[in-house]
């Protein structure tokens, strides 16, 4: 189904999710990036594939569907960075030299990640070999829509402003939330993997990536309620 707006998309695959059982908790799906059955396995295929399968520095995004992904980045080793929800801060750093094993799950769940986790300026990140966000809506030509508020786009953008190359970027979402097609624009996230619980999609074109962070996009309400922006905005002045 081809939908003439990102609004129509998502209200569409939340609709599908709750009426035909396939979101879970946390619930309701609308207003969220959509949980779903079947996360565990779409996850265990992420890391089949490259880069994923060879990486030892992520990000992922926060929320509920990914924690799976985020569980078992931790025991293959890997280091996830978690951007804080609405970027109100710093990134969570959860080490898995530093966290033990029988605390992986609680570290992996947003709600006692702190507990577990360092939080890291932007200063201080690394590059990242690959990239985990989430989604309500995809395409199998690799675009994407979130719950609307843009943050896994600027969080892209604000990596590139910091000078970092584009890596690859990975989703997992349930068989529903791929529609045919729905409009995109110049600061979106581009996809080059979708993984669900049945298969994985790569996508063999995928959008150019965005430079950075399209200032002009957003007002000074938008960078007062996230920091850091504001942390970003004063890096690039001390570079000067």
């Amino acid at each position: 189904m081809r939908f003439e707006s990102k609004a129509q998309a998502r209200r569409h695959v939340w609709d599908l999710l709750e009426a035909e059982q396939f979101a879970q908790s946390p619930l309701p799906a609308h207003g969220r990036i959509p949980n779903f059955v079947g996360a565990e396995e779409a996850a265990a295929r992420l890391f089949e594939q490259s880069p994923w399968r060879e990486a030892v520095t992520l990000k992922i995004n926060p929320d509920s569907p990914q924690r799976a992904v985020r569980l078992m980045a931790l025991a293959r080793g890997v280091r996830v960075y978690v951007p804080t929800p609405r970027l109100t801060d710093g990134f969570h750093l959860l080490d898995p030299q530093r966290i033990p094993a029988h605390a992986f799950d609680a570290a992996a769940t947003l709600q006692s990640m702190r507990e577990h986790s360092i939080l890291v300026p932007l200063r201080e990140l690394p590059a990242f070999d690959a990239i985990v966000t989430g989604c309500v809506a995809v395409t199998a030509s690799g675009k994407r829509c979130g719950k609307g508020a843009g943050y896994s786009d600027i969080e892209f953008g604000i990596l590139r402003e910091l000078g970092f190359d584009a890596v690859p970027v990975a989703t997992t979402v349930h068989e529903a939330q791929i529609v045919a097609d729905f409009p995109v624009e110049s600061n979106d996230l581009p996809l080059t993997l979708i993984c669900t619980p049945q298969r994985s999609l790569f996508v063999a074109n995928p959008m150019a990536a965005p430079g950075g962070v399209e200032w002009e996009r957003l007002s000074a309400a938008d960078i007062e309620r996230m920091p850091l922006l504001a942390e970003l905005r004063a890096l690039k002045e001390e570079a000067r």
